[in-house]
């Protein structure tokens, strides 16, 4: 499982929410708006729920919501950004959550969720990594940090 073939440049950006509802609506819009989900009243529903059974808050200032979804074949991935937090994503260790990775995988995809899960993590287990995450200006340089030079 390649990111670079995953991750895709339009669905890395600058949050302008600072709420972490808002924040989830507008990443699952990004989604949306790129065509890469049809349903976006059922993706609402399946993520707030999944919020609700716990906060994807998992620390380190980084947030990863993600469900397995019905309709989905290949995964998705959207990345979005907010140097100052969110303050409100009641995150495990009560950071503000500055990153936040939204997975989207097929109902019947649990090794590829599994996988992204760990590959993301890997490269986000840096602490230089993520603070300059935190920094970048664009989309673009967000995303061209994210992917580095590796080919995992």
């Amino acid at each position: 499982m390649n990111l670079k073939t995953i991750v895709r440049k339009e669905c890395c950006f600058l949050l302008q929410e600072s709420r972490k509802t808002e924040v989830l609506i507008e990443m699952m819009e990004r989604i949306h708006a790129e065509g890469l989900v049809e349903d976006l009243d059922t993706l609402k529903k399946e993520i707030f729920y999944r919020e609700q059974l716990m906060s994807t808050g998992i620390g380190m200032g980084i947030g990863i919501p993600h469900v397995r979804f019905r309709g989905v074949t290949d995964p998705i991935v959207a990345v979005g950004v907010r140097k100052e937090g969110i303050h409100d994503y009641d995150s495990i260790d009560q950071i503000p959550v500055g990153i936040v990775i939204m997975i989207l995988v097929g109902e019947d995809q649990h090794k590829e969720h599994i996988r992204l899960l760990s590959q993301i993590m890997g490269r986000l287990k840096s602490t230089e990594m993520r603070e300059n995450i935190l920094e970048a200006v664009s989309g673009e340089a967000l995303y061209d940090l994210l992917m580095g030079d590796s080919d995992d």
